[in-house]
């Protein structure tokens, strides 16, 4: 099954990216992404303790984004557009 390419209003060729990743260390938990997407892909939780700074304290409490279900994504980037941290990864879905 080939990859789905669409076309712009212009006509220019235009592929789904899909979030593979989110780099909890960048978020802030702002949510922007989260009520941008027009899917169930994210969910607030508790910063992972690997990803903590052992110099600061107040970080224990920070809430910021996870990935509830990467497979929901349609692949609009909604979510990179308004993240002012740069916290989402994506990628075209892999040719099967």
């Amino acid at each position: 099954m080939a990859n789905i390419i669409g076309r712009t209003r212009r006509g220019d060729l235009w592929e789904p990216q899909y979030v593979v990743a989110l780099d909890q260390s960048k978020c802030i938990g702002c949510g922007r992404c989260y009520k941008v997407c027009p899917r169930d892909v994210f969910e607030l939780t508790e910063r992972s303790g690997d990803e903590l700074d052992d110099d600061d304290d107040d970080d224990e409490d920070m809430k910021v984004m996870a990935l509830k279900d990467e497979l929901d994504c349609i692949g609009c980037g909604a979510c990179a557009k308004v993240c002012p941290r740069d916290c989402h990864a994506h990628a075209a879905a892999p040719a099967a």
